[in-house]
C-alpha cells in the first residue's frame, strides 16, 4: 500500500486567525525568531495498488472537491514511502 498525503492550507491572501493565535503563543512561551504561522490540514490516504497519474489525478479532484475548499485554500499531493512500523514512540 501506498500513502499519498494532502496538504491544505489556506490560501496566501485569506485571513488566517488560528495561525496568528499560535504565532502570539509562541512569543508568550519564549518561542523567538518565528516570522509567521499559518495553519492548514494533513490528510493521509492509504491507497491500495499501484500508484499512477490516473490515479493521483483522480486524487487530485478528490482534494478539490471534497478535502479543501478552492475558493480559499490551496492543496498540495504527494506520494509518501509509508513507515514499516508505526508504533507509538516518544
Amino acid at each position: 500500500m501506498a500513502r499519498v498525503v494532502v496538504d491544505v492550507m489556506p490560501k496566501p491572501e485569506i485571513l488566517d486567525p488560528q495561525g496568528k493565535a499560535v504565532h502570539g503563543a509562541l512569543d508568550r512561551l519564549g518561542f523567538g525568531g518565528v516570522a509567521d504561522v499559518r495553519q492548514g490540514k494533513r490528510f493521509e490516504l492509504e491507497v491500495e495498488g499501484e500508484i499512477t497519474e490516473e490515479r493521483l489525478a483522480e486524487i487530485r479532484t478528490l482534494a478539490e472537491t471534497l478535502l479543501s475548499n478552492p475558493v480559499i485554500e490551496d492543496f498540495a499531493v504527494r506520494v509518501e514511502e509509508p513507515v514499516a512500523d508505526e508504533g507509538l514512540g516518544a
